[in-house]
């Protein structure tokens, strides 16, 4: 069965799968911050319209935002349906679990370990010669790993 929108959009379904994942997500959150200011004008201009209900002006403007409000939720519902054919497991962050995210061709995130609430480099991916057998004079020579 064929998605159809019920609003127009700037890309299809079938384009959208053709997109990284990372793009995706990016996208995603553009699309909620957007929604979110959105939201916040509605408000405002339903205030302003307690005030001034014969104001077409502000009448239309709340009218057209509510079509962009419903434009911009269907695509972000459209790019979680791709998220999820292509395993990306979601979650209440931006939809996403940012640490638990791959894609076929990548292999998932470890998460970082933490010390004293700070987050630690795992020694295989910091390069501290002193942690894999090296000499304290390696360490000397370059620099500073934090």
């Amino acid at each position: 069965m064929e998605y159809r929108p019920r609003y127009t959009q700037p890309f299809t379904l079938e384009e959208a799968r053709q997109l990284e994942v990372p793009i995706i997500t990016e996208e995603i959150s553009r699309l909620q911050n957007s929604l979110a200011h959105l939201e916040r004008t509605q408000a405002d201009l339903r205030e302003a319209l307690s005030d001034s209900p014969d104001d077409a002006d502000l009448s239309q403007a709340l009218g057209e935002n509510e079509t962009v409000i419903g434009s911009q939720r269907e695509r972000i519902s459209m790019l979680r349906m791709v998220l999820v054919e292509k395993g990306v497991p979601m979650s209440a962050h931006y939809d996403l679990e940012a640490s638990q995210q791959s894609s076929p061709d990548t292999t998932p995130i470890p998460p970082v370990p933490q010390m004293n609430g700070v987050r630690q480099a795992p020694p295989a991916l910091n390069g501290d010669p002193l942690e894999h057998g090296g000499t304290t004079q390696e360490a000397e020579e370059d620099g500073v790993y934090l």
